[in-house]
């Protein structure tokens, strides 16, 4: 009766796949919630190469969201895009999910996937930043996001692959050799 009860209650009160809740093991199983509602289910994306970003409306890298719709346009076949705006880095993203969405389809025509705004860093970090992040999960290595449009490339088995930092565009030879593979 007592683990009756324990399994009823862990069940009801799991913690929600969003900020401060359990990891999945693989990427595929996550789910979470898009900027205008929506839920972006990265099961969809199995057999498709993963561009995993961190955005800011604010920040001297914000142009980058050019080049993210440039690729995104040209290898959506192989690739998909999902953008994670956060407000950790100085500040530079303040909008509300309603605003980023606005700013991102009237200034860069950004048509591939952006998530809810959420949090990449620190104890609060979003669980598909704990597996972008920790090698227990990931099965890479042990990184820290640094600063906004740090990208991370998932392959298309899932498997996280490359991370590259800010400074490298996302149409850089680094990051197209490794689609292009």
């Amino acid at each position: 009766m007592l683990l009756s009860m324990f399994l009823f209650f862990s069940l009801f009160f799991a913690a929600p796949q969003g900020e401060g809740g359990d990891v999945p093991a693989s990427i595929y199983d996550f789910k979470v919630e898009g900027l205008t509602g929506e839920m972006i289910d990265f099961s969809a994306f199995k057999g498709k190469k993963i561009l995993i970003v961190n955005t800011a409306s604010e920040c001297g890298y914000t142009p980058q969201y050019e080049d993210l719709e440039a690729l995104y346009q040209k290898y959506k076949d192989k690739l998909v895009i999902v953008g994670f705006p956060s407000n950790d880095f100085g500040g530079q993203e303040p909008g509300t999910n309603k605003e980023i969405a606005a700013f991102c389809k009237k200034n860069y025509g950004v048509s591939f996937p952006m998530a809810a705004k959420i949090t990449v860093k620190g104890n609060d970090k979003a669980p598909i930043y704990r597996w972008l992040t920790e090698e227990q999960y990931n099965d890479y290595k042990n990184t820290t996001v640094k600063w906004n449009f740090q990208k991370y490339l998932v392959d298309e088995k899932g498997k996280l692959v490359a991370m590259f930092p800010s400074k490298v565009k996302p149409t850089s030879k680094e990051i197209v050799s490794l689609i292009e593979k």
